[in-house]
């Protein structure tokens, strides 16, 4: 996604600083020697603030950097120049491109809240939005959509609500809770209203906090069992019928995935409750980022530009795609200043190397600084870069049993009009492992480990040497 940082990066920093940023995320080039020159991102998320920038000290937000300007002013004009740093990734993901798009907001205009903040009043877990303003809401994102569209950049989809089981009172950022009840009156409106004007935007609901909101009772607080609600046809609040509403649930895999076992049990569990409520339902990972505390690479807390977060994530990509079936993994924000865990493209002003402990903070970050590519921009480069929309995942299985915690984790995919199959492999382990594709042609090896960045090779035969602590793609 392109929160929070992209708004002055965009806007301000130079534009050949700019361009660089954007062929690490969205290039699909070769250099001379076949080394991607991008990850070749496949779907960009478009942030849609709620106008706490221009509250500025009255938003109670006190980091500017997570605050967000609203196309919408007050009288309910519009005034499209504004998120221009925003705006400038989008056209350049455009330009590069990127399929799909994603508006997603996670509050309301502060016009239209019920508190006049972009964040939840302490106590309240009711949607921060006035009862008499629920089709103005609708109104105003469904308007956003249209302007992109009339100006040659399609969204293909619109999440119109996130982490609704957080109360978001604390103005950190913005935020706001929500009631099922309440979520399911919002989408019945943004449904007509995208109905109405003929557009084919989807509308892909949930983001939920984790995903065992998604699959079960959590707290009884009519926030969580989000399948079931939506999607189980006999459900009061079933949306699966109606028009612009995608066949999609989507989730975040915070606090699910450690201890190990922990991760691999709470994604059967989501697996479960889709088979169990509407079994053509789809699923999307659609936010991540470390958080929880673990003992591998402790926290969030501390930039890792390294491999132990990238192998990290790694798997987790694996689990989310293998074992709930995953139908696309985003990760939470492309560009960071923070000394935390949560970006692919860190920055910092160069006074402190990349570690960003205090560089990262400096006011000057607005207008240039330094960046630094990171190797889990190259390892999301391992699957975002060669498994395209409409591939298929297909059966892969290892001949010998692996450890989930430091073994080998393989999944294969197949373009089903051409046929040709790609490999992403994890070598978790500490040594060089021989693995038999069982064929003896030629094919392309595309490396990520301490000393490669989604590096070209070719191999003969019929084994492939995996480095330890790396992630390989193979493709014919």
């Amino acid at each position: 996604s392109d929160a929070w940082r992209c708004q002055f990066v965009g806007k301000n920093w130079p534009l050949a600083k700019r361009e660089a940023m954007a062929d690490l995320l969205f290039s699909q080039e070769l250099d001379q020697n076949g080394n991607p020159k991008g990850i070749g991102l496949s779907l960009w998320r478009f942030y849609l603030s709620g106008g706490t920038t221009e509250q500025g000290e009255s938003s109670g937000i006190n980091n500017v950097w997570r605050r967000g300007e609203c196309f919408q002013n007050s009288d309910d004009s519009y005034d499209w120049n504004k998120q221009a740093g925003q705006q400038w990734f989008l056209k350049a993901a455009k330009k590069r491109g990127v399929e799909r798009f994603l508006a997603f907001s996670i509050a309301a205009p502060v016009h239209l809240s019920l508190n006049g903040k972009g964040y939840a009043t302490k106590g309240n877990i009711h949607l921060n939005v006035r009862p008499d303003k629920f089709q103005d809401y609708a109104r105003f994102l469904v308007d956003v959509i249209l302007r992109f569209e009339k100006k040659g950049i399609h969204i293909d989809y619109l999440s119109p609500f996130n982490e609704p089981q957080w109360d978001w009172d604390a103005g950190s950022q913005e935020g706001t809770p929500a009631l099922n009840e309440e979520l399911y009156k919002l989408v019945k409106l943004l449904s007509a209203e995208l109905n109405r004007r003929n557009l084919s935007t989807q509308l892909v609901v949930g983001e939920a906090g984790t995903i065992e909101y998604l699959a079960k009772t959590v707290k009884n607080d009519h926030r969580d069992n989000q399948i079931a609600y939506f999607f189980n046809p006999r459900s009061p609040g079933y949306i699966g019928n109606l028009p612009n509403v995608g066949q999609t649930i989507s989730g975040h895999s915070y606090f699910t995935v450690w201890p190990i076992d922990k991760q691999v049990h709470a994604r059967e569990e989501l697996d479960s409750a889709i088979r169990a409520n509407n079994p053509k339902l789809g699923y999307w990972q659609s936010e991540y980022c470390i958080l929880e505390k673990n003992d591998e690479i402790k926290q969030g807390g501390t930039r890792d530009l390294g491999m132990p977060t990238a192998l990290f994530v790694a798997r987790i990509i694996h689990n989310d795609l293998t074992i709930c079936n995953a139908r696309s993994w985003q990760w939470w924000t492309a560009i960071t200043k923070a000394d935390y865990k949560d970006g692919l493209i860190y920055l910092d002003d160069g006074s402190q190397g990349n570690t960003g402990k205090m560089g990262s903070n400096v006011e000057s970050l607005k207008i240039d600084g330094q960046f630094h590519d990171s190797k889990l921009l190259w390892a999301l480069g391992n699957y975002s870069r060669f498994i395209r929309p409409g591939m298929v995942r297909v059966q892969c299985e290892l001949s010998e049993p692996q450890s989930m915690k430091d073994g080998l984790l393989v999944s294969a995919w197949k373009n089903p009009k051409t046929g040709a199959l790609v490999y992403v492999m994890i070598n978790q382990g500490t040594r060089s492992l021989a693995v038999d594709l069982g064929n003896k042609s030629t094919v392309k090896l595309y490396t990520t480990s301490m000393t490669n960045n989604l590096s070209y090779s070719e191999a003969s035969g019929n084994q492939i040497g995996i480095p330890p602590k790396a992630v390989v793609t193979v493709t014919k």
